[in-house]
């Protein structure tokens, strides 16, 4: 069976080393999985192309969103999200699911960061792209009802805004500049900050962090390369609970294994191998 990683550009995805870790481990020989340089313009062609070989695709972005009328059956989560990261083919059809949902679910609890059952009150998500519509409905998965969303423009976070009402959570919007203010003691810090933003967009928070000593009780920062990030960092020294981009690389990556194999995913040997190529990728 095939599996394969879709976007452009691709060559860096670690899915690759994830998902062959993962077959590996489950004995799956005959399976294989690659990457794959794919634009939006040539998505559905690419897709009707593929026979019954095929086990699934992992999506990156735009082709998340562009994948969508292309399936037979979007998932409740991929569907209220407004895009899919993974496609499973069956007899019947392709089917979309979003699985970094799960992913930034999974390893928060991993790290303890929602460990407790102790209700978030104070959320704050800093982007307003695709992963922030899907760390939404993470947080929402945790119970949370209302969170801060922080954007540079909020005319261009209008997919999160619908995101956020066909998920049933309240966003209310701050301005990027507010990570740079060092004087709003009115701003508690938050119980839990999701930076889904490029590494050193979110540099202002953690110098704010730095100058005045209050940090999130836990963060997850998605960036996984280069890592630490100055968030990560400033966070960490601060005593927040830190949670790497890889982990929920890692998590997300699990259940598309399971989802397309029907098999539980080996996590030590899937968290082993991408460490190692992390490692390898730091020394060259």
């Amino acid at each position: 069976m095939k599996a394969a990683v879709l976007g452009s550009p691709i060559a860096h995805s670690l899915s690759p080393v994830l998902h062959r870790a993962a077959y590996a481990a489950l004995g799956l020989d005959d399976w294989s999985y690659a990457a794959i340089e794919c634009a939006e313009d040539g998505l559905a062609a690419l897709v009707a192309r593929l026979g019954p070989e095929w086990a699934g695709l992992s999506l990156t972005m735009p082709l998340k969103r562009t994948v969508l009328p292309l399936l037979r059956h979007v998932d409740p989560v991929a569907a209220a999200t407004g895009g899919a990261n993974t496609v499973v083919f069956r007899p019947d059809g392709r089917y979309g699911y979003n699985t970094d949902v799960r992913g930034i679910v999974d390893a928060l609890g991993e790290a303890g960061a929602t460990a407790g059952g102790v209700p978030l009150r104070n959320v704050t998500i800093v982007g307003g792209g695709a992963t922030a519509c899907s760390a939404l409905a993470a947080v929402r998965e945790l119970g949370v009802s209302t969170a801060h969303v922080v954007v540079r423009d909020p005319n261009r976070a209008l997919g999160l805004l619908d995101a956020a009402g066909r998920l049933g959570v309240r966003v209310q919007f701050r301005a990027f500049g507010q990570l740079e203010d060092r004087d709003r003691d009115a701003d508690a810090p938050a119980d839990l900050l999701i930076s889904t933003v490029p590494a050193g967009a979110a540099d202002a928070y953690a110098a704010r962090v730095r100058a005045t000593g209050h940090a999130p009780a836990a963060i997850l920062d998605v960036v996984y390369s280069p890592w630490p990030t100055e968030l990560a960092v400033a966070c960490a020294e601060a005593g927040s609970i830190v949670v790497s981009g890889f982990a929920m690389l890692l998590h997300q990556a699990a259940a598309q294994v399971e989802l397309m194999t029907g098999k539980p995913a080996p996590l030590e040997a899937m968290r082993a191998a991408g460490e190692a190529e992390l490692a390898r990728r730091m020394a060259g």
